[in-house]
């Protein structure tokens, strides 16, 4: 039995989305649970609105561009090189500037955002416009929403 993972450049499972793709590298099932890293390529008009996680901690170490987080009550921009921690229980949001591009690596730990991402890839339409049943998905894998993105940006729809 294989006792490492290997994951090429631009390869592992992928996830696109209209404002973002991500591609998991180590996943829930390759760390037994204990953590998931994820490349997040953010493409113009990415935006998180408000939320937090109640169990795990998220990090995120930006490659390139800048990327804006809305922390705990305040804006800050993390360019490329920086690296934010969120612990447990932080609001938080991000945004990309308009119009520019970004990409980061995300560690979530506890492992198991890799696993929502799978799960949302196999709903149809009429369930990702499901507004309980993304309520309860979000629930399950501990994204607490809190609203959209926090006031000093504009998004748009």
């Amino acid at each position: 039995m294989k006792r490492y993972a290997f994951v090429p450049a631009g390869r592992g499972p992928g996830y696109d989305w209209s404002r973002d793709h991500t591609f998991v590298k180590v996943s829930t099932a390759d760390s037994s649970g204990a953590f998931a890293l994820m490349e997040d390529n953010l493409k113009p008009g990415f935006a998180l609105g408000l939320h937090l996680h109640r169990e795990h901690a998220e990090t995120f170490y930006i490659l390139e561009g800048d990327v804006d987080f809305h922390l705990d009550g305040g804006w800050l921009t993390a360019p490329a090189g920086s690296t934010v921690y969120i612990p447990p229980g932080v609001p938080h949001a991000v945004v990309l500037p308009a119009s520019k591009t970004g990409k980061l690596l995300m560690i979530f730990q506890p492992a198991g955002f890799d696993e929502i991402l799978r799960a949302l890839a196999a709903l149809s339409g009429d369930d990702l416009n499901d507004e309980a049943r993304m309520r309860a998905l979000s629930e399950q894998y501990d994204i607490i929403e809190l609203g959209g993105v926090p006031e000093r940006y504009v998004v748009d729809s």
